[in-house]
């Protein structure tokens, strides 16, 4: 994969594969109304954030869209998920099975809004793709040509980069996080883009945590799981406070809306979506190819679910599912190289 993650194999649109085909619309230009207020987190020129706009498609009606982001961007300022309470739930895996194909899986479970695949590619930092619920940045249905959309890059809910570490989040109603003096504080979802920009292994991606205060204010609590090319996973959860790290131990490992550190296993299968996961992974010795992390997480897919996701970490393949209204579901592969 490598640096070919954004390279001109990417600038490919999202392809459609499976049951159901989607023709997506035109180039996206920006003719609707801009925000109000400037993008923070944007370093573009004028010319760079342009680009950035005009990227803009819709691929489906979820609605879907994707957008290549140009240019840099500061991943310490800006927007912060502030979302309402809802239904914030959420199911994911990491299977190293196969040490040739590890893979990281997850569902996404929220409310009915638009998202949007994201491509960057800053300046010092890797090349990623990741999955943006566009809702936080103020957004609505039609986005196009709004600025907020350069704060895009600050929210990723999921994502993998150039180097194969994949991370995602879940609701964990019991998490607590108390500032460590000295430390940067950052939004409990801007985190992931701080790990996909600046971290190429599990290793280094919980040291990045550790390094930084998490503001879990005006949010659900949240813990993460990590995995990376080299068959490696880690759970992050704040316990009492304090974070805390359960590094994957087998082929391996899960994580919904029930606490992993210092749980037995038992007790954490006690929770459906986690025993659905936990027994099929062991069934498979961790060994599952795309289409089958599909159909697994279909078993713990909710009413609430919005995209379905896999990562390669080794071949650089994304693959999406997403279900629109009515039931709709549409199935997309990422071509990366």
């Amino acid at each position: 994969m490598r640096r070919m993650l954004l390279g001109a194999g990417l600038a490919l649109s999202l392809v459609a594969a499976g049951c159901a085909s989607a023709t997506p619309t035109d180039r996206a230009t920006p003719t609707g109304p801009a925000a109000a207020s400037p993008p923070l987190a944007s370093r573009q020129d004028p010319e760079q954030a342009r680009r950035t706009l005009d990227s803009l498609r819709k691929v489906d009606d979820l609605p879907l869209y994707e957008m290549t982001y140009v240019g840099g961007y500061d991943p310490t300022v800006g927007t912060d998920a502030r979302p309402d309470t809802g239904p914030f739930g959420c199911s994911l895996f990491a299977a190293s099975g196969d040490p040739a194909r590890p893979l990281f899986a997850r569902n996404f479970d929220w409310d009915a809004n638009p998202a949007m695949v994201l491509r960057t590619d800053p300046p010092e930092g890797y090349a990623s793709v990741s999955l943006v619920d566009l809702s936080y940045l103020g957004v609505g249905p039609d986005p196009t040509g709004d600025r907020r959309l350069l704060d895009a890059p600050l929210l990723p809910f999921d994502g993998m980069n150039e180097r194969g570490l994949a991370v995602g989040l879940a609701a964990d109603d019991t998490a607590t996080a108390k500032p460590v003096p000295g430390r940067p504080t950052v939004g409990s979802v801007r985190i992931l883009r701080l790990v996909l920009d600046r971290a190429a292994t599990v290793d280094e991606a919980v040291a990045l945590f550790g390094r930084h205060n998490l503001d879990f204010d005006g949010g659900p609590p949240l813990h993460y799981l990590l995995a990376d090319a080299g068959g490696r996973s880690a759970v992050v959860e704040f316990v009492d406070g304090t974070m805390r790290v359960q590094r994957g131990q087998g082929r391996w490992q899960a994580l919904t809306n029930v606490p992993v550190v210092d749980v037995p296993e038992q007790q954490r299968r006690r929770d459906h979506r986690y025993g659905v996961l936990a027994a099929a992974l062991d069934a498979a010795d961790g060994r599952v190819d795309p289409a089958a992390a599909l159909r697994l997480l279909d078993q713990v897919r909710q009413g609430h679910t919005r995209w379905s996701v896999t990562y390669g970490l080794r071949d650089g393949e994304v693959r999406l599912v997403t279900v629109a209204g009515g039931g709709q579901e549409r199935r997309y592969r990422l071509p990366i190289s």
